[in-house]
């Protein structure tokens, strides 16, 4: 028989997170009590009056039908007026927004839409996997765009070459940062808008976890001057009301851009079902005080969670943004060897930083996606492990 992969697929390593889910589940099966501390999934469930909303939307007869290209305006126009509210930023509902099933699909489609087989992608690492997957799909090159800690894990623009950002069509940038946890400031949005502008590729930000933050609201790369011109914007319900499951986002920025990516999405989907864009529509206009709530936990959980990380040994930066803490391992070992230790000995599951990219080597991350006393067990039985 043929191989059944295609050469594309062949390319891609495992999906990390689909790896890590079936690991939790086998050792399940085995009658492991595994504490998973490794997949960035809230735990806290989706908001009650949310859910209300949908209860109320799914019974409506003209929803069970394909939603289709643009969707419910009725969600645009919510996102357009979430995005004026928090980032003071216009958008043309008709033109400049569209609805996706989840951030993570947007992202995968872009470079199918806007990047020709054998160009160029930039591609933080670590970073989320799906920057690099998408483009190995599309047959592009990505190129692998460093975050280090030295650089408070921010992309050196400015030692990539000319020649590189002349065969460049997209650079990927997300801040607040997952693995790192870290944040952007305008002047790398302003840099990047420059450059863009000069070499004429393309910017998509990256921006699912602008409402967790523990200070200082972040920002919108759509609000700096140019951005628009040469930019797109994701962002989806999944992080800011727990609704991971739900698979509700958009995209957000050039015209052009999101026509292109529309155009990919008719061909694949037939767009996100209707009654879940009115819930996603009332969370916007409506969830204020539900997302601050999120906040409050978060920010607890931060609070008791990451001194003890400390204490244990590993080094990492207290988390401004997002739920993770990216930490380096203690002593000379290798990510995949420490998470497979803290796997073994103490019955964690954390993600190796290397499954984020060759600059994630060294590091583990640690999602606080549990409640107080499972974080409280999860410390017990790593302080058992001897480095």
């Amino acid at each position: 028989m043929k191989d059944a992969k295609s050469g594309r697929l062949k390319k891609l390593p495992p999906y990390l997170f689909a790896e890590i889910d079936r690991l939790k589940a086998r050792l399940a099966e085995q009658g492991e009590k595994v504490i998973s501390l490794g997949v960035g999934d809230p735990d806290i469930p989706t908001p009650r009056p949310i859910i209300e909303v949908m209860k109320k939307a799914i019974e409506k007869a003209e929803y069970h039908q394909y939603p289709f290209g643009r969707g419910l305006r009725k969600f645009r126009l919510a996102v357009a007026e979430w995005y004026l509210r928090r980032f003071s930023v216009s958008l043309d509902p008709d033109k400049e927004i569209l609805p996706l099933i989840g951030s993570k699909e947007g992202i995968g489609h872009l470079p199918l839409g806007l990047v020709n087989p054998g160009e160029t992608v930039l591609v933080p690492e670590p970073g989320y996997p799906v920057y690099r997957g998408g483009t190995l799909l599309a047959d592009a090159e990505p190129r692998l765009v460093p975050l280090l800690e030295k650089n408070g894990f921010l992309p050196e623009l400015d030692e990539i070459p000319s020649e590189v950002y002349e065969k460049t069509r997209i650079l990927f940038l997300n801040y607040p940062n997952n693995p790192t946890s870290a944040l952007a400031d305008p002047g790398l949005y302003e840099k990047a808008v420059a450059l863009a502008g000069r070499h004429g590729f393309f910017v998509a930000s990256d921006l699912a976890y602008s409402e967790i933050y523990f200070g200082e609201p972040p920002g919108s790369f759509l609000s700096l001057p140019g951005a628009r011109e040469v930019g797109i914007e994701f962002h989806s319900l999944s992080k800011t009301f727990n609704m991971t499951g739900w698979r509700i986002g958009w995209a957000a920025g050039n015209e052009e851009l999101i026509a292109g990516l529309s155009q990919v999405k008719d061909n694949y989907d037939s767009g996100v079902f209707s009654a879940i864009q009115e819930a996603g529509a009332f969370a916007l206009l409506e969830g204020g005080e539900l997302a601050e709530e999120n906040r409050r936990i978060w920010k607890e959980r931060r609070d008791f969670f990451y001194p003890e990380i400390l204490r244990l040994g590993f080094r990492a930066r207290e988390p401004r943004a997002t739920f993770y803490i990216w930490a380096a391992l203690p002593g000379k070992i290798s990510s995949a060897e420490g998470a497979r230790k803290i796997l073994e000995e103490a019955k964690v599951i954390v993600t190796p930083g290397s499954g984020f990219g060759p600059s994630g080597e060294g590091y583990v991350r640690f999602a606080f996606t549990a409640d107080r006393k499972t974080l409280e067990e999860a410390l017990a039985r790593l302080k058992k492990i001897r480095w």
